[in-house]
């Protein structure tokens, strides 16, 4: 999957549009190489960055370029209301086959950008292992960078054909004929798969064929289902409640987000 459009703007094959404040700040943590940074206020974006990210005031300060708005919706036609916006090379990531220290969360062919996104933030904080789509969506469209606020380069966030393609380990895939995830007698392994299904379709059957263990989220009766990245969230939680705390992490952010650019879209 090379390169991406945005709204009739074609990106260079091989580059990733940062799109926001917090998607230049995530990526800059995580070890993104940043080939461009604009602002249409360079004053106003570096106050931000001195309220919610001053380790990397200096960094942005020599990064950001300010230009007028044109400019900058020419490389991000939708502009995020924090006026700024950058463009990176996407890595090689490579997840590991052994060795793995958390699940990885597989998405079976998903279809909507923005939960894709929040399910890579929500792996993102969780310490997930990596996030691994199927089917025909890239996992680095410009509109799930977006929606994952450029956590994409604090995991492995890969794309495979389908299940034949996965890493080895044992695959819980979420289904609601599945066991009660509370009655689960061991904790999920570190090197597990976490599958779900797609919103509207479920798991596909060569997924389904592929599971370990079938697993269900409680659900009060006559409610149909969860959104994908709520169900995301649910099953890390049970993993992190389960399971022994890791050490040595830096950990996530301290203290809410409350800055223009907390909502994932």
């Amino acid at each position: 999957m090379g390169g991406q459009t945005v709204s009739g703007t074609e990106l260079p094959s091989g580059t990733v549009l940062l799109d926001g404040f917090h998607a230049l700040k995530h990526a800059l943590r995580f070890g993104a190489h940043i080939t461009e940074a604009l602002t249409t206020d360079k004053a106003a974006a570096l106050t931000l960055a001195g309220q919610l990210a001053p380790d990397l005031t200096d960094r942005l300060d020599a990064l950001l370029t300010e230009v007028p708005a044109p400019q900058l919706a020419a490389l991000s036609p939708r502009p995020h209301p924090t006026g700024v916006a950058a463009r990176a090379l996407r890595p090689a990531q490579h997840l590991p086959d052994t060795g793995r220290t958390a699940p990885t969360v597989v998405l079976d062919n998903p279809r909507h950008l923005g939960n894709i996104g929040a399910v890579i933030r929500l792996a993102a904080g969780s310490g997930a292992a990596g996030v691994i789509t199927t089917g025909t969506t890239d996992p680095w469209h410009p509109n799930v960078v977006r929606a994952a606020a450029g956590l994409h380069y604090a995991l492995p966030v890969a794309h495979r054909d389908g299940p034949a393609q996965l890493p080895p380990g044992p695959l819980y895939a979420l289904d609601p004929d599945g066991a009660d995830i509370r009655t689960l007698t061991t904790p999920i392994p570190p090197d597990a798969l976490l599958a779900f299904g797609s919103e509207r379709h479920g798991l596909s059957a060569a997924t389904r064929a592929r599971a370990t263990h079938l697993i269900a989220l409680p659900m009060r009766p006559e409610v149909s289902s969860y959104n994908l990245a709520t169900s995301v969230a649910m099953t890390l939680y049970h993993w992190l409640l389960t399971s022994a705390p890791a050490t040595g992490g830096a950990g996530p952010e301290r203290g809410p987000h409350h800055g223009p650019d907390a909502a994932p879209h």
